[in-house]
């Protein structure tokens, strides 16, 4: 009988093999697993809001109310009437600011909504306005 030789070499393509799988499952799997929370930024200085902007309010029940001048009373509003309103000012003025006012527990999709009903009005300078802090809260 025929003695066998002895071999001295490794066949590492099956490890191989395995590494690239295991690696290709890692890359697929890592987007998946990295929770979606967001850190907010504090704010220390806020810029004043300016004197003539309409505030149009969101309060935290999702009710919006609109203030036209620094003076006058706060009015609650429906959306409809709220762009009426909005679109009869920028009809006379164009250049009219308006800022809202948003409470920090209103959802941001209501907020997000009320910024574009805005810009669909016609409105071209929009802001949001807050307070200062020195973190979030």
């Amino acid at each position: 009988m025929r003695q066998r030789r002895l071999m001295n070499q490794i066949n590492v393509v099956p490890y191989i093999d395995v590494m690239l799988v295991l690696l290709v499952i890692f890359m697929v799997t890592a987007p998946m697993i990295q929770s979606g929370s967001v850190n907010l930024p504090s704010v220390d200085k806020v810029p004043a809001p300016p004197t003539d902007a309409m505030v149009v309010q969101v309060k935290q029940d999702g009710e919006l109310a609109l203030r036209t001048t620094s003076n006058a009373p706060e009015k609650a509003l429906t959306r409809r009437d709220l762009i009426a309103e909005v679109q009869s000012v920028v009809a006379a003025n164009p250049g009219q600011p308006v800022v809202i006012a948003a409470d920090k527990n209103v959802k941001y999709e209501l907020v997000m909504n009320t910024l574009n009903d805005l810009r669909n009005a016609g409105v071209n300078k929009v802001g949001l306005q807050t307070q200062v802090g020195k973190g979030a809260q």
